[in-house]
């Protein structure tokens, strides 16, 4: 009998423990609010004349700067690491803002991308620079963009406008997933599949979490 009860501490319950863990991970976990209720975009156009709004998606949410074209290399990480497991859910955009100008540069990252990917998930919206300044400001994020009205870093805002991420509240506590984290670095493809993806995981278990409670689950989420 004291040999089974020893078996089954070293062999089973560990497994089952690993298990318990492995599935029930995110229902203790919620993303916090960096940025609460941030604007909405103005009248932006995107590439197709369209407005685009944050209200009611989960966004990714990049800024391109009028070197469009330099950082192609970041985008397709991004598509590689996120979009293309992720764009067929409905409530879900990746938009980038870009200047009024840079237009054809973003036509040719829409165009490289569309051979591979389904491109009908990404959105560039184009807005004067004092535009761009003005909305990123009030994001209230402690990066900042470059000279060309453009940054790196994609981040995550939620069907509230609300930016989400990592308060890094334990300053003891020397584990990534503890950092602060406002933004994620598309130039970098392993902080995209590994802090993002990670991330991104416990937003979308939010709201599938949400759908279910309220009985109206579907096959947006």
């Amino acid at each position: 009998m004291k040999k089974n009860i020893v078996l089954f501490s070293l062999f089973i319950l560990p497994i089952v423990a690993y298990l318990f863990f492995a599935s029930g991970v995110n229902s203790f976990t919620k993303l916090p609010v960096i940025t609460p209720k941030v604007a909405d975009f103005g009248n932006w156009k995107s590439l197709d004349g369209k407005t685009v709004s944050l209200n009611k998606k989960i966004t990714v949410l990049g800024f391109s700067g009028s070197n469009v074209l330099d950082n192609r290399g970041n985008y397709f990480n991004l598509n590689e690491k996120i979009y293309k497991r992720y764009h067929g859910f409905e409530d879900l955009q990746f938009v980038v803002v870009a200047p009024l100008g840079s237009e054809p540069e973003a036509q040719k990252v829409i165009d490289a991308l569309a051979p591979f990917t389904d491109v009908s998930g990404w959105n560039f919206v184009f807005a004067s620079p004092d535009e761009i300044k003005i909305f990123y400001d009030q994001l209230h994020l402690k990066g900042k963009l470059n000279e060309n009205l453009g940054t790196s870093y994609v981040y995550i805002v939620d069907k509230e406008r609300n930016v989400r991420g990592r308060k890094g509240a334990n300053k003891e506590n020397k584990d990534k997933k503890d950092e602060y984290k406002e933004g994620y670095d598309t130039f970098h493809p392993s902080e995209l599949s590994n802090e993002m993806l990670d991330d991104f995981k416990i937003i979308l278990y939010e709201y599938r979490a949400a759908l279910k409670k309220n009985h109206n689950a579907t096959k947006q989420l």
